[in-house]
């Protein structure tokens, strides 16, 4: 594609032009419960970036929204460029197998196998808030980690999570273990065992890299681990459990734990329409575990692919009630998704649901931060205060006329009135609850106000950072 694509016109705004630019600026839209968001601005959002070639990650909350895609796809003439990853579909990813043999600066690094456990980790983690002891307890879930993926890949040439799995629920708890014969049995001995008769043994084959990995593990295991306090161990044994646990059972393990996997998230970038069809509203936390475990790997992606290698094509990031798939590197992600030609969308009722997500009150910097990497804002009919309040304040004040009346007691009463110029909210935050919501009473007309970042919108010859427009949810 052209390097000139961030200035091709995407759609026209009450006459102003919206390009790519804004696009991969990133696009945040708030609605209420039936205002009209997902049939308004997202499915014109949809089957623009679909017209326009762009390919994407799609999550979903919905069990109907896959059908909204399909539809979105044949109506822009999109159908064979989506890839659907759902339960006895066509494809499958194995997140273990790509990341240990990508290719590439970091490809095959414990490190980054670690980063995406423990990111779909902590995500389950982000609405209890923040603690004093956080930094303690990455610390030990790194260790724990890397140390039980290293050993079993210096015990095979390839990652299983059966494996991997098998070795965390059989780690020792004394030294004294190592003459317990029930204890030689599980898989931690196994592979512990026939690496250190390798290593130590046949050192003929063996290089000073190997035998240091080798103590390093032998160290980690013997004597940090086995002398964890019993609540420290039970605490970090039981947060990677419960997520591999979650890894071994259908229909994740089959469509992310898969030996023969057909796509992955580079395949965006050639243009597909990637649909992750494990809506939470159907497998609750293991589709979103599972949603968030591929989104992360595709951000990462992403961020790597070389924009002037590959024809710059641009990609979009899509959720619907997107509080749902929040995670904590998506802050600084966003920050730089622009150069990465990302289009990010995100909708959700109300700011609020940011906060919950985000552990409350606690987390309302964090939300904050994160909305102001997202350029474009659209908001559409919404009963929640603080969102109306928010994007109030965005659009700032102007000085308008408030009516003065005074009056005069004389021979004859009599009043006049004047005007007084006073600062006051250019849009109220009243008026949201007053938009159209489309729906045949409406003639299927949404109304929004959408705010963009650094470029004022023109309207009866003044600019301004607002601008107040419709959608239609069905074709002209």
């Amino acid at each position: 594609m052209d390097s000139n694509i961030l200035d091709d016109l995407i759609m026209k705004v009450e006459g102003n032009p919206w390009t790519v630019r804004n696009a991969v600026e990133g696009v945040q839209a708030f609605g209420g419960i039936g205002s009209g968001k997902s049939s308004g601005s997202g499915r014109t959002l949809a089957l623009k970036y679909l017209e326009h070639g762009f390919g994407g990650l799609v999550m979903t909350v919905k069990p109907s929204e896959i059908l909204e895609w399909m539809s979105y796809c044949t109506e822009a003439g999109r159908s064979n460029d989506l890839c659907v990853i759902e339960p006895y579909g066509d494809y499958t990813f194995n997140f273990l197998d790509y990341e240990a043999n990508r290719e590439g600066l970091g490809g095959g690094q414990t490190e980054n196998i670690v980063a995406v456990l423990k990111t779909v980790i902590k995500a389950a983690n982000l609405n209890q808030g923040q603690s004093n002891n956080d930094r303690f307890w990455d610390d030990s879930m790194d260790m724990n980690m890397i140390n039980i993926l290293d050993l079993c890949l210096m015990g095979k040439s390839e990652l299983n999570i059966d494996d991997i799995y098998a070795i965390a629920r059989s780690l020792p708890k004394s030294i004294e273990q190592i003459h317990d014969d029930l204890f030689k049995t599980k898989a931690f001995y196994r592979y512990y065992s026939a690496i250190k008769k390798h290593t130590l043994d046949d050192r003929s084959h063996v290089n000073i890299s190997q035998l240091r990995a080798f103590e390093n593990l032998d160290y980690y295991f013997w004597e940090t681990y086995v002398d964890l306090s019993e609540k420290t161990r039970s605490i970090v044994d039981h947060m990677l459990w419960g997520l591999l646990f979650r890894l071994t059972r259908e229909p994740v393990y089959s469509l992310f734990c898969s030996k023969s996997p057909n796509i992955k998230p580079e395949d965006s970038i050639h243009g597909k329409i990637i649909v992750l069809n494990l809506p939470t509203k159907l497998y609750d936390k293991v589709g979103r575990d599972a949603q968030i475990l591929f989104k992360y790997i595709w951000q990462r992606a992403m961020e790597r692919r070389n924009v002037k290698e590959d024809g710059g094509r641009p990609v979009f990031l899509w959720a619907d009630e997107a509080q749902n798939f929040i995670h904590e590197h998506d802050f600084a992600y966003q920050a730089t998704a622009r150069s990465s030609r990302v289009c990010t969308v995100y909708l959700t009722q109300n700011i609020n649901n940011y906060y919950a997500a985000l552990g409350g009150k606690q987390g309302e910097y964090q939300v904050k931060s994160f909305l102001g990497t997202l350029a474009t804002k659209i908001f559409h009919s919404n009963a929640d205060i603080e969102t109306n309040q928010y994007a109030s304040n965005l659009f700032g004040e102007v000085f308008k006329p408030f009516p003065v009346m005074s009056k005069s007691m004389g021979k004859d009463f009599s009043t006049s009135k004047s005007y007084s110029w006073q600062k006051d909210k250019d849009v109220p935050p009243e008026l949201f609850t007053g938009l159209r919501t489309g729906g045949a009473m409406n003639n299927h007309i949404v109304e929004a106000y959408i705010h963009r970042q650094g470029m004022p919108w023109i309207t009866k010859n003044e600019t301004q950072n607002y601008i107040k427009t419709h959608f239609f949810q069905k074709n002209k």
